[in-house]
């Protein structure tokens, strides 16, 4: 970093700048300062000055002229940073409005205090931006109840006369000049409206009728003057209209509408050189700027991250999220601080706000010596790489001058022809859902924006249904999703501004029921398929906790609601990685697991605490839940239950201490029900897990949750063989540390005592009464086909139990060391690891376990990463034969199952 020169910044001031040579000639003593280095203390002084001035007008153009002067040779020595320079701008523009508007309200009514008026910074002020000679763009509110009137006055008509005033000491040139220049057009229909708003009203029309620009404008909104909490009561009334959770990529074309308009208008500023516009110009500030807001509006209603004021900023954050590559990032990032710092040079000659390098040279020139460099063409030179870069990357984000997308006929027999061509063997059905939904009586396709969507993507999006192996099924799915859209609008954009998507919903509403169904109940769930983590797996429970616990200051079932949406979402975004077939199944059946347990640690939390509100707490007592089966093994498919056993520790004679007591007991299992109902009980987002607690003592017939110390002497002296090998995948999933290793240690202990003479018999009857009840439904039914899953976990229990190795709840882990130990071989491994992923993706395509369509079969075989569906069929069978005779080594016979294979 360069050492700042200060006396080389007042030489080149003093030469090049009209505007502050003459602040230098006026102000010696501010200068004195600045001199020595001190631009702080500069500062101070410009202040000190501006408040020994006999009136607020113009203590407040005097201290304007400090400011420009200290920040200017600051920057232009080097002292300064962009940031620095903008912030103390942006600040003094707060100072000076909250200035303003105090002295409006004390000149009308002295012995009131200065509430009830608000100005909600915009633009540049309300993001901390401001340029050297900036217009301000406020919004002026005021709130009936509480501003200060005269005796009779309508609080209307006294709020328009303090803006009035407010504007006047602001912006009227006197003998000591001006202290900003205020635009109020950002105001709902300024063309009509008066210069202040009554909050309600301005709430009002930002809920029902604003436009897609005004969403824009108030990325950067901050109250920054006059009644700070009155500003952010209106900032945060208005959130849900900034910052919606469904994307909106109409957005990105609104926004590029503007700024095609503005290079249309200023057509002239267009070509880097002379003349050139670094706001407006293609490739300036403006298009740094929208790429960053686009973007935001896009991704910000879901990420409170991206909800900053501070393009820069905004612009990292998008980065980090990863919805902007680190390059692109960083290109953006310094292009805008040398078109800034360019633009500052510019004004700073005559403290005009112009954004446009001289058209004459002597002006280029003098801007250019300014920044010290040493001529015009100098300056071109260092603009013109970052803008010509800028453009590049603006215009690769937001093009959407394409080829012209092809569209159905319209006349019935055309349609049916075109249907047939799509690959729709008997299109009449097919035609009667498209004329359906031309016809007008779909809300969501009614508008003529939203029937223009529809068009362009229904062909892409027919083609792809056309190969499902049931077409008509997924149409109708289709059909359910236009039928619950309030509008298409946004789901149209989406598609077109990422065509890959549309083969990737035609592929979730043809081949996943599961997912189909949900996307037709949740059209929104789309939107996530676009988010960054779409294509990623799911951290670690940690992480995850962290990010699905909502504000505590939701309501329980608004808490419960938000919770059950993002982890649906999540789940969603699991299955479609499935479809895609660009992961491994077991990593899939991993990330549900991680998933289950963060939605149980955060909805128990929260259960928790709403229980004490009203119940208290069980002095040295706490609930601990067990996960058993698939979740306890760390590997759930799409459509797992939870295997759950509730505990308490503590003495269970003991009582809570809430408004309504309870004995320990009773406490404990009134909990469990209420957690068991916060993670299974349907709700407006519908419910999110099955819950299984029947593996707990004494099982369906017991209660709910019982203390430690009885679940130990349960498991050590009463439990059954298929109890302990239940056990076997036990681990903790909430509670603390110490609790679940406590547990964790008993159940250790029980799993290690010798196994009982008749351990293997067990393991046998057991097999024999599945199957005796619990038959396979087809021949994909890999789970309980003879040789299937509940065999080679059957094998692995009984080898745990009687070897007392691969003790571990996860299956990989126990098969791994019992081949290891040299109890299973190899094949049984890799046979397990098979059946395990067959498992996962059919549950997802087939879930009635039957011999799907062919182009099923393909997206399975895809999965499993084997040629076609004969490989398949080889594989099952060569796992299976591995799976039986593991078993016959370790458990004799397998008697045939009479359930056709």
């Amino acid at each position: 970093m360069t050492t700042p020169d200060f006396p080389s910044a007042l030489e080149r001031a003093t030469a090049n700048s009209p505007f502050l040579a003459r602040l230098i000639e006026q102000r010696p003593a501010i200068v004195a300062h600045l001199r020595q280095g001190d631009p702080d203390a500069a500062l101070a002084l410009a202040r000190q000055e501006g408040e020994a001035c006999d009136t607020v007008s113009d203590g407040l153009r005097v201290e304007r002229g400090g400011v420009a002067l200290a920040a200017a040779i600051a920057d232009l020595a080097g002292a300064w940073d962009l940031t620095k320079v903008t912030r103390t701008l942006s600040d003094f523009a707060d100072r000076a409005c909250d200035r303003a508007i105090t002295a409006a309200i004390m000149e009308r009514t002295p012995d009131a205090q200065p509430h009830g008026f608000a100005l909600i910074a915009l633009g540049k002020h309300g993001g901390r931006e401001l340029n050297y000679s900036s217009d301000i763009d406020p919004i002026l509110l005021y709130d009936r109840e509480t501003l200060p009137t005269k005796e009779g006055e309508e609080p209307a008509k006294a709020a328009v006369r303090i803006g009035r005033r407010v504007l006047e000491l602001l912006q009227e040139p006197t003998a000591c000049g001006y202290v900003f220049r205020v635009d109020l057009r950002l105001r709902p229909t300024p063309e009509v409206s008066p210069i202040a708003l009554p909050i309600a009203g301005a709430i009002s029309h930002y809920e029902s009728s604003a436009m897609a620009w005004e969403q824009a404008a108030f990325i950067r909104a901050r109250a920054a003057a006059g009644d700070i909490a009155l500003g952010e009561r209106f900032l945060e009334a208005i959130r849900p209209f900034v910052w919606r959770r469904s994307l909106d990529f109409g957005q990105i074309r609104n926004i590029d509408t503007m700024r095609r308009s503005i290079r249309d208008h200023y057509s002239g500023g267009q070509a880097i050189g002379p003349g050139y516009d670094c706001k407006r110009g293609r490739g300036g500030i403006r298009e740094c700027e929208f790429f960053v807001q686009a973007q935001q509006l896009i991704h910000g209603g879901r990420d409170e991250a991206l909800r900053t004021a501070d393009t820069r900023a905004a612009l990292f954050a998008l980065a980090a999220a990863g919805h902007v590559p680190r390059g692109e990032a960083d290109d953006i990032a310094a292009a805008y601080d040398v078109l800034r710092t360019a633009e500052h040079r510019l004004q700073m000659l005559h403290d005009r706000q112009t954004h446009e390098i001289p058209k004459r040279e002597e002006e280029r020139d003098a801007a250019a010596r300014l920044h010290g460099l040493a001529n015009g063409e100098a300056l071109i030179g260092w603009i013109a790489p970052h803008a010509e870069r800028v453009d590049a990357i603006y215009s690769d984000f937001a093009n959407w001058e394409e080829a012209e997308t092809p569209t159905l006929p319209l006349e019935d027999d055309r349609l049916d022809e075109s249907l047939v061509t799509i690959g729709f063997a008997a299109p009449v059905n097919a035609a009667r859902l498209v004329r359906r939904w031309r016809s007008g009586k779909l809300r969501a396709i009614r508008s003529e924006r939203a029937r223009e969507g529809f068009e362009a993507v229904l062909p892409a999006l027919l083609q792809s249904i056309a190969q499902a192996p049931d077409p008509l099924r997924a149409l109708a799915r289709l059909d359910s999703m236009f039928e619950r859209l309030p509008s298409a609008i946004n789901f149209f954009d989406l598609l077109l501004a990422r065509p890959a998507l549309i083969a990737l919903l035609g592929r979730l509403l043809s081949y996943t029921p599961v997912l189909a169904d949900q996307l037709a109940r949740r059209a929104d769930l789309v939107d996530r398929l676009v988010e960054p983590d779409a294509k990623r797996l799911p951290g670690s429970v940690e992480e995850l906790v962290a990010g699905l616990r909502p504000p505590d200051t939701l309501d329980y079932e608004r808490y419960l609601d938000r919770v059950r949406a993002d982890v649906t979402e999540m789940r969603f975004l699991l299955g479609a990685q499935l479809i895609e077939g660009q992961v491994d199944p077991l990593a899939v059946a991993a990330g549900y697991a991680r998933l289950a347990e963060a939605a149980i640690r955060v909805l128990t939390d929260r259960a928790i605490a709403e229980f004490q509100e009203t119940h208290g707490r069980v002095a040295g007592g706490e609930l601990v839940i067990l996960a058993l089966g698939r979740l306890g093994g760390r590997a759930l498919t799409h459509s797992s239950d939870l295997d759950l056993v509730f505990l308490f520790t503590g003495d269970f004679t003991a009582r809570s201490d809430g408004a309504r007591e309870l004995g320990a007991t009773d406490y404990f299992n009134r909990l469990s029900k209420r957690v068991i109902a916060a993670l299974s009980l349907p709700t407006a987002t519908g419910a999110l897990y099955e819950v299984d607690t029947r593996l707990r003592p004494s099982g369906a017939q017991g209660p709910p949750c019982v203390s430690v110390a009885s679940f130990a002497e349960y498991q050590r002296e009463k439990a059954w063989t298929w109890e302990h090998m239940a056990l076997t995948r036990a681990r903790g999933v909430y509670g603390s540390k110490r609790a679940r290793e406590g547990i964790e240690a008993v159940i250790g202990e029980v799993l290690r005592r010798p196994a009982a003479d008749d351990l293997g018999e067990d393991v046998r009857s057991m097999r024999t009464e599945i199957e005796a009840h619990k038959k396979p439904v087809g021949p994909l039914d890999v789970k309980r086909l003879s040789g299937g899953l509940i065999d080679a976990e059957f094998v692995t229990h009984f080898h745990q139990l009687s070897a007392k190795q691969g003790l571990s709840p996860e299956l990989p882990v126990a098969a791994r060391a019992l081949a290891d130990a040299g109890l299973v071989d190899e094949d049984f491994v890799a046979a397990r690891d098979f059946l395990t992923r067959l498992l996962i993706l059919v549950r997802l395509v087939s879930p009635d376990c039957q011999e799907p369509p062919e182009p099923v079969r393909a997206l399975i075989a895809e999965g499993l990463e084997l040629a076609d569906w004969a490989a398949v069929m080889q594989a099952l069978k060569q796992a299976r034969g591995a799976v039986t005779a593991a078993w016959e080594a370790a458990l004799g016979p397998r008697e045939p199952s009479k359930a056709k294979d």
